[in-house]
């Protein structure tokens, strides 16, 4: 089962850290908590009012709520703006070209109503632009990650 509400307000920030979570997500759990059934009325709501209920949530933006709409709403048409790789992959997908989210949206629009699928089905697919360059490192802000990050290799 996953854990209820007042369980998320039991784990200690140390847990969070060595879980990789920062203190700015963690607040945004750590305010939800008690709203947790004013957060389960929004899958009676149309989607244009749970997104504005959902965003009422400080920290919870565009992203996040298109987010929570796609899979916990089941909603067709919440494409997740305001991620650069979903723009860029779907946008790539579609034309060829890498696009930040206006020029994504404009692409996506004949899509109305479908759109979190249009995103979806290119990820399932496999579908997404080429990669350059090295991958970005992790960040080690946890206690665990910075001290293997700068612990020696062995046998090398």
């Amino acid at each position: 089962m996953p854990p209820t509400p007042a369980d998320w307000l039991e784990v200690p920030s140390w847990e969070w850290l060595a879980a990789g979570v920062e203190l700015r997500r963690r607040r945004v759990t750590i305010l939800a908590a008690p709203r947790a059934a004013a957060l389960e009325r929004t899958l009676a709501m149309d989607q244009a009012s749970a997104d504005r209920a959902l965003r009422s949530l400080p920290g919870v933006g565009v992203w996040t709520s298109a987010e929570v709409r796609a899979r916990a709403h089941g909603h067709p048409d919440a494409f997740s703006f305001g991620d650069l790789h979903v723009a860029a992959n779907v946008s790539w997908a579609l034309t060829g070209e890498v696009l930040d989210d206006a020029g994504c949206a404009e692409v996506i629009e004949c899509y109305r109503g479908h759109r979190y699928r249009v995103q979806r089905l290119l990820v399932l697919a496999g579908v997404s632009r080429p990669r350059r360059g090295p991958r970005a490192s992790l960040p080690t802000h946890t206690p665990d990650r910075a001290l293997r990050a700068h612990r020696p290799r062995r046998g090398g």
